[in-house]
């Protein structure tokens, strides 16, 4: 096994991991990140990693991306979610103008970017710019950001489209509406602007985020579509939680395993069966993951048929860790489901992870079919139908 290139960002990922495990209890008490938490966030440099030249720092990838969050999950899924949306929303904020990024890191890269790209919102024309209202729920770190990029529908020419918005946190209003079963310390709340003015340059069209076939440069200069990159982002803290419920389930474990002898007993076989499936379906997610970050990382050109299987691989990656915390959280017993212990709060933020739309396997899997799957032309269903 080819050992990974050292890191500082997974070498900081181990002190935001410490951090986040000590202070775990009181963010989901408070449905918000620890601010000193997510002070170590962005200082380890998670909102900067995905920053484009020349604002952000060269030679960041996905790999390392993944071995740091993964380490950060495996003690709180929910602060590995701020730190993966951060690295995603500045790598959405890159299609900005290039005045537009220089207003949004003119204090430098690790400005705070969060975001809700669902276009929600409505914004007119307006002279020098747009005015932006509307509401969007379920933005991750929405009370702590520097900025926000949100998503509206556009009327230029009586025809209707759809802008991505860079705002400023102080311009527009956050309802504490986060209640979800899992994933409680992400802050999600509800994003709300009243006619807040956004000038020209901090608007980029929502086809960006879409482009396939001819997409705009991405952070380190090529054209990576985002749509081959964002399904990854959020696996990744999907990733780190069934890794680290695994080695909380073997520590639950070992001691029902002690009072048992070493010959063959029924429970014994169980509890091996368990760890085996689990472990296994963990790592297979864990290689196919590997494999979408390579595919950004190469540097080859990514096109139609490496975004359907990025997209494939992710939500497929999704569902065997869904499955293997499922088999741990039941072979747990009385104890697992304690809320004093980690288990329980690994299994419910890896199902709110998974029930994220870019994670379902059924659209993924049509997005591939769609692909790889070339149904007859009307000329050779006439011919197959003659003959």
């Amino acid at each position: 096994m080819t050992t990974p290139p050292p890191s500082p960002l997974v070498d900081r990922a181990r002190h935001v991991a410490a951090l986040a495990a000590e202070h775990a209890a009181r963010a989901e008490a408070a449905r918000a990140p620890h601010p000193e938490v997510l002070a170590a966030v962005t200082a380890a440099g998670f909102a900067s990693h995905g920053v484009p030249a020349p604002f952000g720092r060269p030679g960041r990838t996905l790999a390392e991306l993944k071995r740091a969050v993964a380490l950060v999950a495996a003690e709180c899924p929910a602060t590995a979610w701020c730190a993966v949306l951060a690295a995603l929303m500045a790598r959405t904020a890159g299609y900005l103008p290039r005045r537009g990024r220089e207003a949004l890191w003119a204090d430098g890269p690790d400005t705070l970017v969060a975001g809700a790209v669902t276009p929600r919102g409505s914004a007119a024309p307006v002279a020098g710019g747009w005015s932006l209202s509307g509401t969007w729920p379920s933005v991750t770190t929405a009370e702590d950001a520097d900025w926000l990029l949100l998503a509206a529908v556009v009327r230029a020419d009586g025809e209707p489209d759809a802008r991505v918005f860079a705002v400023e946190r102080a311009a527009v209003r956050v309802e504490k509406t986060w209640d979800d079963v899992g994933m409680r310390a992400t802050g999600s709340h509800t994003v709300v602007a009243d006619e807040v003015f956004v000038a020209a340059p901090m608007t980029f069209p929502f086809a960006c985020l879409t482009a396939v076939d001819d997409p705009p440069p991405g952070p380190d200069g090529r054209p990576v579509p985002l749509l081959a990159v964002n399904a990854f982002a959020f696996c990744l803290p999907m990733l780190g939680a069934a890794q680290g419920a695994l080695r909380r389930w073997r520590e639950l474990t070992d001691a029902k395993l002690r009072a048992h002898p070493a010959a063959y007993d029924p429970v014994v076989a169980h509890y091996a069966d368990v760890f085996a499936r689990s472990a296994s379906e963990i790592d297979a997610a864990d290689l196919v993951l590997d494999r979408v970050a390579r595919v950004v990382d190469s540097g080859a050109p990514v096109g139609r048929a490496e975004v359907a299987r990025n997209q494939r691989d992710c939500a497929f990656a999704a569902g065997l860790l869904v499955g293997a915390v499922d088999q741990l959280m039941r072979a747990s017993g009385t104890s697992g489901h304690s809320t004093s212990l980690g288990l329980q709060r690994l299994w419910r933020d890896v199902h709110t992870a998974g029930a994220h739309r870019a994670l379902q396997f059924g659209t993924a899997a049509a997005g591939y079919a769609r692909e790889f799957l070339r149904p007859a032309t009307p000329a050779e269903a006439s011919a197959n139908a003659v003959g």
